[in-house]
């Protein structure tokens, strides 16, 4: 009967979709079932899990067909759709999918994911009862809550696949021997999962994409017989239209679908022109407010602009036309330093003449897209989806207990939960955090509803928990207390979990490997070899369920090293049902939560592939690998970037983000910028980690013009802006297609030089990545709710739920993960984060503000996120580092603002151009520093005389820069005393790091040498004694070279300037006051650095003093080689026998 050999299982007769019917091939012998499928981009998919088992020699093909003959018999059908669904979802949530180039995709069903037992019923390797039936291993079906799913009274348990061959054969329950009633049987499983219309959806709108696309009768005809949906025609019609397809065309357009097709489409118009009609007739609400600075503030600071850049203009003037005869080369160097130092000032401060302040109406919000209605009886939410990015690269410098409190404060986020997909990356392909992630979602059964039960901010449990205060304020409920007590017990033992799963690991993977060597060892001996021959066994990293790890080994081999592993991709949490599934209240549960919703949001973990000779691109290739696994995946029209370290410390953040998206005028916005905060900095802010001057006074002040910079994480970006097209031209849009909410629109609508057939060229060869674009812009349009919104979609066009996700999808998304998958095409220099530089942040939303986009900058009153920052000397330094180093990467590419389009406004274009130009102040700024010395060793000063002009520029100058950091506090909301920490630090970084970045910068495009960073290292707040301990200790690095002898040389020009001053027979003070003035002017910016180097109880390395006095020493020698004492002045001076040059 079949071709298989006598030990295959009867799931071979399984197709990979969970359809019996699936990849059908009719001939007079019967059906072929084939077990091989090439995914629409060419790759080959393999998702039977007898494939795991094959032998080796079985797998070393290209692809392989397995075949079952099975007689065509009327009762060989089609399951019934939600059996399939179920059977589907079952199998991709409980498989890990691995794949890349030149291999084949793999789904390996994991029936365990960790060691300790997983409960909710989304996750993978939830537990679950075995078939009873005899020589079986599946698992029985179960329904959302997680509960079996028994289709006889008898109880007797089945699982999908023998449930069916009983329906086939004899219809009978192998366990009572009674017939099935194959009615109650699907009906209790519709009901047990709380979905009223599960019946109508899964017959209907189970057949549709998110695309809201009507499909026409041969569509629905060819999804009918083969439960597949080919989206070959689709890709036809996408040819002339490029978009929705008739989505919402009128009535008469629908002439040619069937008649089921019809009456649902009338009822879908219907109900979309009633939406429209309840949202016309109530009065119109803007979701944000745009409101200026005062001009009580505006208009004085503006003015000081103009009077500190009239008065630099004349002061540079007189001081060009007042040279110091007696020391040109120092009148020089200050005069060269001064005009650059002018013109670096007017490129920081001209952004800044119009600052904005924003605000958001969250009510609002509510109103328009969460409120039931009479045609939205269930208030389903009509708000868009959202994926959130989050990036890991190595868990011993980023500890896997600070990802996984991101990643549950991610899951616990206030917005709807089928509409949220959370995804991390992890560069690594650690085990370490792939498991951790797996622990992470088994405490979020309890953490996520515990959050909603009693409005729980934050939700980062180990913030939450570390939080000083009453934590019972403002908390109404009777049982929160125990509660509370409960779960921070549940907590302490997570994190237990979490900090001993690398000797877990270790333990497992030493037990296994020692396992085959004894296997090993005992074949050696059956053969007759030598058993004294050293045995040459790979260390191999195990998982849970006693199976390789396909990604990084702890001892690297080839194809498990971290430069060197396949893509993986595990669905961890399954997407939710698109209802509310309130929990029970059961005695047993140690948690009530049986009036609060316990679905969790979708969670995936990958790892893309790397191989040798493929580069990488460090973080922007990972964002990009998740851009379009993502969008393959869930396709959330919006995006949310967060680094590991930075949680949400706001719930309602991704809402807040929303109000401008979806307000009137959002259409064009490709990013939101939140500002950064940080938790861990010492109280005094000793290195300006805050950088409030920054977020709050600069970034401010480019809202008021295109928009902020993009600054790494903490940004929620339009995923079709991502996708490198230009911003909707609505007036241009409008004329050449006047309906154009209703008509499809055409490449070129986007993009003049766009044709659909070039779509492979730029997005790769992957046929649902690019249906997915279209669908993503239409759903992040505005809601189209009033005639001033003049491109916005129809209210309620979101609330069809997402389509399940199948093997064949998850395949897909393990291909355009794969390192191979963006050659020849547009990844990096148009689309997704752009490559070139290690600031890739700002270069991508340069390119988006170059090609006409804007951004908005979301200060919440609640801070939207926080994470953490270095607060080591050493640590920040190097972050500086590699910032500045990027912006010279910048400033020497064509992402140089000098080169922008005429679609980057002006003073946008200045900042930008900022950006790349601030590091080169650092050559400038250390001749300056060396100045005050040089002039106390020489005896002479920048100007000839100290005379009146001189003081009263300086005076004026003077006067103007207090008074416009005085107004700038105003505005921004900055501390007096945050401003003048980042004025000492700039000095400090624009000595060592802005320095040190120049010369990488020159000799990567001189010399072509190539930059390696080391990733920051990010706390994990294990010194509960003292969580400033980092603060204190004193890593040595060349970067401290520079200041340090700013410092040293400052000192020892002052003390030689006074002893010589106070010996000579004529003291020239004015000199010797002009030069100490401008010395201990450098020394009290140098305060902190000196500070650092200190280190606790004042413990200075012994090679600061070593490096300190040679360098001071040889200064002095060299000086004195230089300007040697005239013998003619040299005399006893009376009073005393001291003599100095």
């Amino acid at each position: 009967m079949a071709s298989l050999p006598q030990n295959q299982s009867k799931k071979a007769s399984r197709s990979s979709s969970g359809d019996g019917s699936q990849g059908v091939n009719r001939n007079a012998s019967g059906q072929t079932v084939k077990f091989a499928r090439r995914t629409s981009s060419g790759r080959y998919v393999s998702l039977s899990r007898e494939d795991l088992d094959m032998s080796g020699e079985m797998l070393s093909g290209d692809y392989m067909n397995y075949t079952v003959q099975i007689p065509a018999t009327p009762d060989n059908q089609p399951m019934e759709t939600s059996v399939a669904v179920k059977a589907e979802e079952q199998y991709v949530s409980n498989s890990l999918f691995t794949g890349g180039f030149n291999s084949v995709t793999r789904a390996h069903l994991m029936d365990k994911v960790i060691e300790s037992e997983v409960n909710h019923p989304q996750m993978a390797g939830a537990k679950g009862s075995a078939c009873m039936m005899p020589a079986c291993d599946g698992k029985v079906m179960k329904d959302a809550r997680g509960a079996d799913v028994i289709p006889c009274e008898c109880r007797f348990k089945i699982c999908r696949d023998c449930f069916m061959e009983a329906q086939k054969d004899t219809g009978l329950c192998p366990g009572c021997k009674e017939s099935y009633k194959r009615e109650e049987y699907f009906d209790s499983a519709q009901d047990s999962a709380h979905h009223p219309d599960h019946h109508n959806m899964t017959n209907s709108k189970m057949d549709r994409r998110m695309s809201l696309m009507q499909p026409d009768k041969s569509l629905s005809m060819r999804k009918k017989s083969s439960g597949d949906y080919d989206h070959n025609p689709w890709l036809s019609d996408t040819k002339d239209t490029y978009g929705y397809d008739r989505a919402f065309s009128s009535k008469h357009n629908n002439e040619d679908y069937d008649d089921d097709d019809d009456d649902d489409d009338d009822e879908t118009d219907e109900g979309t022109g009633d939406e429209v009609h309840e949202q016309l007739e109530k009065p119109w609400k803007p979701l944000s407010r745009e409101s200026p600075i005062p001009s009580a503030i505006i208009t004085p600071y503006r003015l000081l602009i103009a009077v500190r850049l009239v008065v630099l203009g004349f002061f540079l003037s007189w001081r060009i036309q007042h040279p110091n005869e007696d020391a040109v080369w120092l009148w020089g160097m200050s005069i060269v330093c001064e005009v650059w130092f002018a013109f670096s000032w007017i490129l920081d401060q001209i952004p800044k003449l119009h600052p904005v302040n924003r605000s958001t109406d969250l009510s609002v919000l509510r109103e328009k897209f969460d409120m039931p209605s009479p045609s939205n009886p269930t208030g389903r939410s009509d708000l868009p989806g959202c994926d959130v990015f989050v990036s890991t690269a190595d868990p011993e410098k980023e500890p896997p207990l600070v990802t996984a409190n991101t990643i549950l404060s991610i899951l616990a986020i206030d917005y709807p939960v089928e509409k949220i997909a959370c995804y991390i990356s992890d560069d690594g392909g650690a085990l370490l955090t792939f498991e951790a992630m797996a622990e992470a979602c088994s405490f979020a059964d309890l953490w996520v509803p515990f959050c909603r039960k009693h409005d729980i901010e934050p939700r980062n449990p180990d913030s939450y928990f570390s939080m000083k205060g009453d934590p019972t304020k403002n908390k109404s409920r009777s049982d929160f207390v125990k509660d509370r007590r409960r779960i921070k017990r549940e907590y302490d033992e997570f994190k237990v979990r979490i900090n001993g799963l690398p000797d877990s690991i270790r333990r497992r993977s030493d037990a296994f490997n020692a396992r085959e060597e004894m296997k090993m060892l005992k074949h050696i001996r059956e053969t007759g070899g030598d058993p004294l021959e050293p045995l040459k066994v790979q260390k191999a990293t195990w998982m849970a369920d006693g199976t390789h790890w396909p990604g990084t080994w702890a001892i690297s081999a080839r194809d498990h090293a971290k430069g060197d592993h396949a893509g993986i991709l595990q669905v961890m949490l399954k997407p939710p049902s698109p209802d509310p599934l309130m929990g029970s209240g059961d005695e047993d549960k140690i948690f009530d939560f049986s009036d609060v919703d316990i679905r969790l949001p979708m969670f995936v973990y990958m790892s893309r592939e790397k191989r040798s000779g493929y580069d990488h691109n460090k973080k922007a290739g990972a964002m990009n690998a998740l851009v379009r696994s993502s969008a393959v995946l869930s396709n959330g029209p919006f995006i949310l970037n967060l680094d590991c370290d930075h949680y949400i410390y706001n719930c309602k953040a991704i809402r807040e983000g929303m109000c401008f998206m979806m307000d009137g005028g959002g259409h064009d916005i490709c990013y939101i910028q939140f500002p950064q905060r940080f938790e861990g900095i010492d109280p005094s802010d000793r290195y300006a980690n805050h950088n409030t001057v920054f977020f709050d006074g600069n970034m401010r002040a480019l809202d008021g013009l295109q928009g902020p910079v993009y600054v790494g994480t903490g940004c929620m970006f339009r995923r079709f802006a991502l996708y490198g097209f230009d911003p909707p031209q609505v007036d241009k849009i409008r004329q050449t297609v006047p309906d154009s909410d209703t008509h499809a629109l055409r490449p070129n609508d986007f993009d003049p030089n766009l044709n659909v057939n070039l779509l492979p060229k730029r997005f790769g060869n992957s046929t649902m990545l690019c249906e997915s674009i279209v669908i993503a812009e239409f759903q992040g349009r505005p809601l189209a709710d009033h005639p001033i919104v003049k491109y916005g979609r129809p209210p309620g066009a979101l609330r069809v739920p997402r389509e399940p996700l199948d093997a064949t999808t998850v395949a897909e998304a393990v291909s355009v993960i794969s390192c191979w998958y963006e050659d020849k095409t547009e990844w990096g220099d148009r689309v997704g984060w752009i490559y070139g530089s290690v600031t890739e942040d700002v270069v991508t939303g340069y390119r988006m503000h170059n090609r006409g986009w804007r951004s908005v900058y979301c200060i919440t009153k609640r801070d939207a996120f926080r994470g953490s920052a270095p607060i080591n000397l050493t640590d920040r330094l190097h972050q500086v580092l590699r910032w500045a180093t990027g912006s010279v990467e910048i400033f020497f590419s064509r992402n140089n603002a000098i080169l922008a389009s005429r679609r980057l406004m002006m003073l946008q274009r200045l900042a930008y151009l900022n950006v790349g130009i601030y590091p080169f102040t650092s050559i400038f700024l250390i001749v300056y520093c060396f100045l005050p010395a040089l002039s106390l060793f020489s005896g002479q000063f920048i100007v000839q005389n100290l005379n009146i002009a001189f003081l009263v520029y300086l005076l004026t100058i003077t006067i103007c820069l207090i008074s416009l950091a005085i107004l700038e506090v105003k505005w921004s909301g900055v501390a007096l005393e945050d401003w003048w920490r980042n004025e000492q630090f700039w000095l400090i970084s624009g000595t060592s790091s802005h320095l040190a970045a120049v010369v990488q910068g020159l000799l990567k495009v001189i010399a072509g040498i190539e930059i390696s960073f080391t990733l920051t290292s990010k706390s994990a707040a294990e010194d509960a004694d003292d969580i400033y301990a980092d603060l204190y200790i004193v890593k040595w690095t060349s970067l401290m070279i520079p200041p340090i002898v700013i410092a040293m040389v400052n000192i020892t020009g002052i003390v030689v300037a006074f002893c010589r001053t106070i010996y000579s027979p004529t003291p020239q003070w004015s000199k010797f006051i002009g030069g100490a003035f401008f010395s201990f002017w450098v020394l009290a910016h140098q305060y902190p650095f000196a500070k650092g180097l200190m280190g606790r109880r004042g413990k200075t390395p012994t090679i600061v003093f070593v490096w300190s006095g040679l360098i001071a020493i040889t200064l002095s020698l060299l000086w004195i080689a230089i300007s040697p004492p005239k013998a003619a002045t040299t005399q006893v001076v009376a009073g005393g026998g001291f003599q100095f040059p």
